[in-house]
Formats: structure tokens, C-alpha cells, sequence
């Protein structure tokens, strides 16, 4: 018996990668786009492809995966970037780790399969914000935008943060909560041509995220908002 497993991507601006990444998706894995502010017609393409499209007005991308999270029905919920970085034949690896009881949370490393796939600027926001929340007992190497756990789960963390620090807070809030946190390896890709990310793609958007994510570090797991 198949799962039926749900996908949340959340989205601004990513009409020319959709086409790829929802076709891309393996069978029994249905597509939640959450819609954030999208002038490039990206909740069209989405619906034209066969997803599910919700619009969250709230921009941010806590914003948009908590849509997620509250429109989804499925047991089981992916997250996932909606650019084209990722390669949806990942999320089964992801997806088993849970199935099978091997973690609560199971979250992507990035492996760049290009040079260029992942700034300079952005692997080293990323890796000093990892290396804080490993000396905090948080099990991983990346701030992935990848993962996998299940939907009442997840919501039962009472993630607060909306903005970029949403799954820094997430891995606090799992880790506070004893989840068993498994990272693997999963391949990273340029972006998807016509497409700009809105935290890698500018030492401007890294240093924002970092903001958000300096944010939840003070505010710690309870004042995480």
C-alpha cells in the first residue's frame, strides 16, 4: 500500500522552475505551492501542473511553509525549495528515515554538485550558524531547506518564527522536544534559470537570514517568535 505523502514548496517568483520540480515529483507525493507574493504568475503554472496553490499574503518564509503545514492532510509532509536547487527523487530517502522509525526529523545536507550552486557568502552564514547550534545539541552541518516529519508533529512544535528563521527554530524547538534528528546528504543544484534566490542569491539576502537567524538564537526556544 502505497503512503500518500505531502509536499510543501513554498514560492515567490519561481514560474520557470515549477515545470521541472512538479513533474519531478515521485508518484504519491502531492504538491502543496504556497503562493507568497508571486508576480511572475507562479500560482498559474502551479495549478496548470496539477498542485494544490494557497496563498499566504504574510511574506516570509516561515509564512509560507505554516500555510503549508495547515492546508496539508497528509500523515507525513515534505518541505522543500520550490527553485529548482533540489531534485525531488531525494525526498523517498528522507521520507523512509521516517517511515521506518530511524528519526522523527530528517533533514537534507547539501552536497553542491557545481561550484557556483551555493555562494561562498551563504556557505559561511550557514556553516556558523550550524556550528552554534551544534555546541546547543542540535545535531546538524546545514540549515537545510529540506525535510521530512510528520504534520501533527511538526505543528505540535508551535513553531513561531514567520520570516527566515523558521527552521532554525524548528531544529531548536525538535531538539528541546527529543527528536531523534537524522541529516543526510542530498544533492544541491544551481537554481533554476530566470529564478533568484531571496537569501543565497545576495551577500544582502545571507546577511538578512543570518539576522533572522542571530534573532532566534537570542530569543532562545521559548521567546522564538
Amino acid at each position: 500500500m502505497r503512503t500518500t505523502i505531502d509536499v510543501v514548496l513554498p514560492c515567490l517568483d519561481e514560474a520557470a522552475a515549477l515545470p521541472a520540480v512538479l513533474t519531478g515529483l515521485p508518484p504519491g507525493y502531492r504538491a502543496i505551492v504556497v503562493d507568497n507574493g508571486s508576480s511572475d504568475g507562479s500560482p498559474v503554472v502551479a495549478a496548470g501542473y496539477g498542485a494544490r496553490v494557497v496563498h499566504e499574503p504574510r511574506r516570509g518564509y516561515g509564512a509560507a511553509v505554516h500555510a503549508g503545514l495547515l492546508s496539508a492532510d497528509a500523515e507525513l509532509v515534505c518541505v522543500v525549495d520550490a527553485d529548482g536547487s533540489f531534485d525531488p527523487a531525494e525526498l523517498p530517502r528522507l521520507v523512509a528515515a521516517v517511515l521506518d522509525g530511524r528519526a522523527d526529523l530528517a533533514v537534507g545536507r547539501r552536497r553542491p554538485v557545481t561550484a557556483g550552486a551555493w555562494p561562498w557568502h551563504a556557505r559561511v552564514g550557514n556553516a556558523l550558524v550550524a556550528a552554534l547550534l551544534r555546541r546547543r545539541g542540535v545535531p546538524v552541518r546545514d540549515i537545510s531547506p529540506i525535510r521530512v516529519a510528520r504534520r501533527t508533529s511538526l505543528l505540535g512544535l508551535a513553531v513561531g518564527d514567520r520570516a527566515f528563521g523558521y527552521p532554525l527554530e524548528l531544529l531548536l524547538r525538535a531538539t528541546a522536544a527529543g527528536w531523534r534528528i537524522v541529516e543526510m546528504d542530498v544533492a544541491y543544484a544551481p537554481r533554476a534559470a530566470g529564478t533568484r534566490s531571496k537569501v543565497s542569491g545576495s551577500v544582502r539576502g545571507t546577511l538578512r537570514a543570518t539576522r533572522d537567524f542571530a534573532g532566534v538564537l537570542r530569543a532562545g526556544v521559548g521567546g522564538a517568535r
